[in-house]
């Protein structure tokens, strides 16, 4: 039974306002001391959501697995020319979260690329909003497992962006305004989505190996180099132990809805 649009857009929205939520109640040090955990479990979420999820579904829906890889290799190098473009961005890095930027890279960053932040971050959210309509479309329970993993991501990528902003010297309730604006670029896509993919539900396998395509490079290419720079083995163990923490969220939760579908 298809999802409602209702049920799909709230649920395009919850991963921005929860994102608002938070920066607007924590003070830039708390959220950078949080955000390392939270980007370890969400590489695990990101990764068990594509691998375990995603690509199987789209496999069960009839796609051809030779075609399946080629869309995903497709994918990887879509998003991997758009990060070189700086139009498909995620900050994970801001002063006082330990890495070694001299004082004022934010400064220099925002400067340099305040309005990409605000840009990529639309354009990633919509493509969040695109990839939640069409999990809903192809199974209520594949819907919410998608979801939480926009959700666990979404948290840390946007409060980051969010300290990037404010050690720029934008004003706080300024720079939640943009996290505002960029945020409502996720539900335009799940109403876009949820158009096309009901008229042509011959295109949502295709949506999810994209959607898996992107899971994929955002934690092979930005998280997991990101934890890389912690090498002491106390830091290590924590990492993996959090991937590990977040590949079994998405395994429960999705053996939990499956017995209650």
């Amino acid at each position: 039974m298809h999802s409602s649009l209702l049920l799909v857009l709230l649920a395009a929205a919850l991963g921005t306002a929860l994102a608002i939520f938070a920066s607007a109640l924590l003070t830039a040090r708390y959220i950078a001391r949080s955000l390392e955990p939270m980007v370890s479990v969400s590489a695990g979420v990101l990764l068990g959501a594509s691998l375990l999820h995603l690509l199987p579904e789209a496999l069960d829906k009839g796609m051809d697995h030779h075609q399946l890889f080629a869309l995903l290799l497709a994918g990887l190098l879509f998003f991997f020319v758009l990060e070189k473009f700086s139009i498909f961005r995620h900050s994970h890095h801001h002063e006082h979260d330990g890495h070694d930027h001299h004082h004022g890279f934010d400064k220099r960053e925002a400067r340099r690329g305040g309005l990409l932040i605000v840009i990529g971050d639309s354009i990633h959210n919509f493509a969040d909003g695109l990839l939640i309509a069409s999990a809903f479309l192809v199974d209520f329970e594949l819907g919410l497992v998608t979801t939480l993993s926009v959700v666990l991501h979404e948290i840390p990528q946007q409060t980051g962006d969010y300290l990037v902003l404010v050690n720029a010297g934008i004003a706080r309730k300024k720079a939640l305004q943009l996290m505002a604006v960029a945020g409502l670029a996720a539900v335009l896509g799940a109403g876009l989505g949820y158009t096309l993919f009901t008229q042509m539900q011959a295109l949502l396998p295709y949506a999810l190996v994209f959607a898996a395509a992107s899971f994929i490079y955002v934690a092979v290419a930005d998280l997991i180099p990101q934890m890389q720079q912690r090498v002491k083995v106390k830091e290590s163990i924590v990492q993996l132990v959090c991937i590990g923490a977040g590949v079994s969220l998405i395994a429960v939760l999705a053996e939990i809805l499956h017995h209650h579908h």
